[in-house]
């Protein structure tokens, strides 16, 4: 189970998690990727769940990258408390993860083994996700770039 060695302080604000991810956007070390499509809190739990679907169906061939972190501690009050007598005590560790961010990354595999692969990942997660190509996000980057191209000229 993913969590710090040590943290500064122990308990954290919620925070918000409006807007869409800048860094974490692009496939960078493997081949496929599975990418975020709505925001949430991701648990250490999940990640190692989905890790090991992942790895299991690949039978430990190719490499798998996980990039994303918990660094969150989220508290919890024991069951049948009052309330009051302030926050409760952290209970389990989150990564924070908005639209856009890629998750997990695999590469070294076969496209329709990788692509099973993520999909059994994505199903251990609890939020919509979907499945990108490193080709694919690199079209699409270069589509953008053609259209803002075109705009400044055009202006």
């Amino acid at each position: 189970m993913l969590m710090p060695k040590r943290v500064k302080r122990r308990k954290q604000f919620r925070g918000r998690m409006k807007g869409v991810a800048i860094r974490g956007s692009a496939i960078t070390y493997g081949d496929y990727g599975v990418v975020a499509m709505e925001p949430g809190w991701i648990t250490s739990n999940q990640i190692e769940a989905a890790r090991i679907a992942m790895t299991r169906y690949i039978k430990r061939g190719g490499k798998v990258w996980i990039k994303i972190f918990p660094d969150k501690p989220v508290t919890a009050k024991p069951a049948e408390t009052r309330m009051g007598s302030g926050k409760g005590a952290p209970d389990h560790w989150v990564a924070v993860v908005k639209p856009g961010r890629v998750m997990f990354e695999l590469g070294g595999v076969e496209e329709d083994l990788s692509r099973e692969a993520l999909r059994l990942a994505i199903n251990k997660l609890p939020i919509k996700c979907k499945i990108v190509s490193k080709k694919e996000q690199e079209a699409s980057e270069q589509c953008v770039n053609l259209e803002t191209d075109g705009e400044a000229i055009e202006n």
